[in-house]
């Protein structure tokens, strides 16, 4: 099970994520907002590799529990592994979901949901915008 939210080991200023970011990326994973639907660069990308948090490059997902959930985002039954992410309760848009933060710098990376495959029936919905695929050599 992924960790509890806790203070990020990464913190910079507003200004330095700003200068770090694209203004889509940034109000993604800084402001907690949402690509939309089949336009993210990894809804439907299958080569193999990891994909990392684009704010601090922590291995976040790996290309072996991607699948293809036909939502339009890059969709996986688990994370890297369990310290790696971070879940967080999200009480926005008149419902309760649990949103997924990257465990090191608690950039927003989408939400969990328990409609899923196997093995663990969860299916982890994270903006393209909030990673970067690392090719495996």
């Amino acid at each position: 099970m992924p960790a509890k939210s806790k203070k990020p080991a990464i913190s910079k200023t507003e200004e330095e994520w700003r200068s770090q970011l694209s203004p889509d990326d940034y109000s993604i994973t800084r402001c907690h907002g949402t690509e939309s639907a089949f336009t993210g660069r990894y809804w439907d990308k299958k080569d193999d590799g990891s994909y990392a948090c684009k704010c601090c490059s922590q291995v976040l997902f790996l290309s072996d529990n991607k699948f293809d959930s036909g939502t339009g985002w890059p969709s996986y039954w688990q994370p890297a592994n369990t310290e790696s992410v971070s879940e967080v309760i999200d009480e926005s848009h008149g419902m309760t979901r649990k949103e997924v933060v990257c465990s090191q710098c608690h950039s927003h990376l989408g939400h969990v949901f328990e409609d899923g495959p196997e093995p663990t029936g969860l299916r982890y919905c994270i903006n393209s915008a909030s990673l970067d695929f690392i090719a495996k050599e």
